[in-house]
């Protein structure tokens, strides 16, 4: 890879086709992104513009039509599909509008989820997954279960969950759709806290201006294509 050292993510010719039937969906057509290392960044686009279709490309969740995408100096697209599980525990952190939190553990069972396959003791995760807790103000919520929270608080649990394995990368999907104005400027506040404090890169997918004019650089998508970009201090 001939990207700088300080690109993480690099996307080049991204293409992403849906065939449903005899109908062809064209998600992204060519999209070309570099993200420096350490960015705070948003995309933002109507619905069906292909924001959460780069998203999972990015993170693995999706393989392209054509085009390749590259994350922390590895050509991912090129992977088997076999590699991609292991590639998105080692260096990728997902915050979902759903939160996607298992209705029988506790918050700190949650958290604790994807330390299954980390190299961490279980001392020594359970300690990590409680200091999470503790720096998203749920300190006296780890035992509670995901109906005894509120949505905010089911939302710091989803991102301390998703900060346990010390990824490089965090891709965040419309993380502030199920909350109230406060707890959303709550969270995004929070996101760039760890973006600052742990040196990670955040990309938030949104419709909230609000939350984009948060982040320190924003992506524009329409039709599958960026058509725009504002970076800001």
């Amino acid at each position: 890879m001939d990207a700088s050292h300080d690109v993480v993510v690099e996307t080049r010719g991204l293409t992403r086709i849906y065939r449903m039937g005899a109908t062809e969906v064209h998600a992204l057509h060519g999209v070309d992104l570099a993200v420096e290392r350490q960015a705070f960044m948003s995309i933002m686009g109507r619905s069906g513009s292909g924001k959460s279709t780069l998203l999972n490309l990015i993170g693995c969740l999706d393989r392209p039509t054509a085009g390749s995408v590259w994350l922390d100096g590895l050509e991912v697209s090129a992977l088997p599909r076999r590699r991609l599980p292991v590639i998105r525990r080692q260096k990728v952190g997902f915050v979902f509008q759903q939160f996607n939190l298992l209705s029988h553990l506790t918050a700190l069972e949650n958290v604790m989820l994807p330390l299954r396959y980390s190299r961490l003791s279980r001392r020594e995760g359970r300690q990590r997954a409680e200091y999470l807790l503790e720096r998203v103000g749920l300190a006296d919520r780890f035992t509670h279960r995901p109906n005894e929270l509120s949505g905010g608080e089911q939302q710091r649990v989803a991102l301390a969950r998703s900060l346990i394995n010390r990824p490089a990368i965090v891709l965040a999907d419309e993380p502030t759709g199920e909350v109230d104005t406060r707890t959303a400027t709550e969270i995004v506040e929070l996101l760039r806290e760890f973006n600052l404090s742990e040196g990670q890169t955040f990309i938030l997918v949104t419709h909230d201006s609000l939350v984009a004019e948060a982040t320190t650089r924003t992506l524009y998508l329409q039709d599958g294509q960026v058509v725009g970009e504002e970076r800001r201090p």
